[in-house]
C-alpha cells in the first residue's frame, strides 16, 4: 500500500520547481444492473476554495464531507495527526501554502490536464467496481477522492476512502517530473498519465484491501503466483484495458516478454530460483525497473518478469480449469498446485 509519508511537510514539495490492443480472451460479463456508481470527489478543488471562501467555514464543511480523509490530509500538511485544526496557526500555514507560487503552478497544470473533469474515470471505475461486486458481493468499496499528494504518492488507502494524487497523473511530459527523477525516474513517470488512474486504483484496492500478500509467501514461486492472481483479477475487472496498461509495460516490453517467454521460464529453472526465498536475491524480478539485469541484450528486457510469468501461469491454470471461480482462485494459497495444474512450460 502506498501510504501518507510524513517525512517532509506537504507544502515543501510545492517548492520543487502506450497502449496496445486490449486482450480480448476474457469473458466480459454484463454488470450494468449492479447498483454501483462511482463519482470521484474533487477534494483538490474544495480544498483550494479555502483561499477564496471564509476559511473556518470551508474547513468545517470539508471536515463534515470528507471525515477521516480530511484529518489525514491535514495531518500530512502540518506533520501532526493530533493537530487542533481550529488553531490559528493552522490557518496561517494554509495561507502560506495557497500563496506559494509552486502550488499555483501545480494547480494550473492539474486544471489544464483535467479541464474536462474526471467523467471518463468515473465511468471506468464504476464498471470496475461493479465487476468487483459481481464476484465479491459483500466487498465494501471505498469513496474515491482526488487531491494533490505533494508528489508523495499516486494512490493512498485509508479508512473508507481511496485517494488519487492527481499531481502524479499529469502526463509523462509534465514540467514537474524532471525535478523528481530521484523518486520517480523516467521509467516510472512515463506512465504518470490519466489513462493509468483506473488500473492503479483497482490494483491498489486488490493488493492492499482485498488480497494482501500473506507473510508465508516467501519463495519466488509463491510470490510469482500471488502476483499472477492479482493480475488475473485485473483481467476480469478491467476487461477493456490493455495488458501493457495493467502491468505497467510499454508495448515493446510486452512484445519482448512474448518473444522470450520460453527463455524467461528456462532462466528461472536454470538458476534454481523458483524456491529461492532470499528476498534480496529475487526482488529484482518483482520490482519496478528499466529492465531486468542478466536477461536480454542491450538492456531491452522487461522488468517485473516474475509478475509477468506468474500472470501467464495463472491464466493457463484458469483456462485449463474453467470450473474454478475467481473467488476460489484468490483463496487458493497453494502456489505449487497452481503451477502443477497449469502445466506451464513457458510455451
Amino acid at each position: 500500500m502506498t501510504v501518507l509519508n510524513r517525512k517532509k511537510p506537504f507544502y515543501l514539495f510545492f517548492l520543487l520547481a502506450v497502449v496496445i490492443t486490449a486482450c480480448t480472451n476474457h469473458k466480459k460479463i454484463d454488470v450494468s444492473n449492479i447498483p454501483v456508481d462511482v463519482k470521484i470527489e474533487r477534494f483538490d478543488k474544495e480544498f483550494d476554495a479555502m483561499r477564496t471562501k471564509p476559511m473556518a467555514a470551508q474547513s468545517a464543511y470539508l471536515q463534515r464531507k470528507y471525515g477521516v480523509f480530511y484529518h489525514d490530509f491535514m495531518g500530512l500538511i502540518l506533520q501532526d495527526r493530533n493537530v487542533n485544526i481550529q488553531d490559528t496557526n493552522y490557518f496561517r500555514l494554509l495561507r502560506q501554502v495557497f500563496a506559494n507560487q509552486s502550488y499555483n503552478d501545480l494547480k494550473h497544470d492539474v486544471d489544464s490536464v483535467y479541464k474536462n473533469g474526471l467523467d471518463k474515470e468515473d465511468e471506468e471505475l464504476t464498471d470496475a467496481f461493479r465487476r468487483i461486486k459481481y464476484y465479491f458481493p459483500q466487498q465494501r468499496l471505498p469513496k474515491v477522492y482526488a487531491y494533490y499528494s505533494g508528489f508523495e504518492a499516486q494512490t493512498i488507502i485509508g479508512t473508507g476512502y481511496f485517494g488519487i494524487g492527481l499531481d502524479l497523473f499529469l502526463g509523462s511530459n509534465s514540467r514537474f517530473y524532471p525535478a523528481l527523477t530521484v523518486a520517480y525516474p523516467h521509467y516510472l513517470s512515463r506512465f504518470f498519465n490519466k489513462e493509468n488512474i483506473t488500473p492503479r486504483v483497482v490494483e491498489a484496492i486488490t493488493r492492499e484491501d482485498m488480497f494482501p500478500e500473506v507473510d508465508s509467501s516467501k519463495t519466488l514461486l509463491s510470490k510469482m503466483i500471488y502476483n499472477g492472481k492479482i493480475m488475473y483479477f485485473m483481467d476480469q475487472v478491467l476487461p477493456d484495458f490493455a495488458d501493457s496498461t495493467k502491468i505497467g509495460y510499454t508495448s515493446a516490453q510486452v512484445k519482448w516478454c512474448e518473444d522470450f517467454k520460453p527463455k524467461i521460464w528456462a532462466y528461472f529453472l536454470d538458476e534454481n530460483l523458483l524456491y529461492e526465498s532470499d528476498y534480496p536475491k529475487i526482488q529484482k524480478y518483482f520490482n519496478e525497473a528499466p529492465f531486468t539485469p542478466g536477461l536480454g541484450e542491450k538492456n531491452e528486457s522487461a522488468p517485473k518478469l516474475a509478475i509477468w510469468t506468474g500472470w501467464q501461469i495463472v491464466r493457463l491454470y484458469m483456462e485449463k480449469h474453467p470450473e474454478v471461480t475467481l473467488p476460489a482462485l484468490m483463496a487458493n494459497q497453494d502456489a505449487q498446485k497452481i503451477l502443477n495444474d497449469s502445466k506451464y512450460r513457458g510455451k
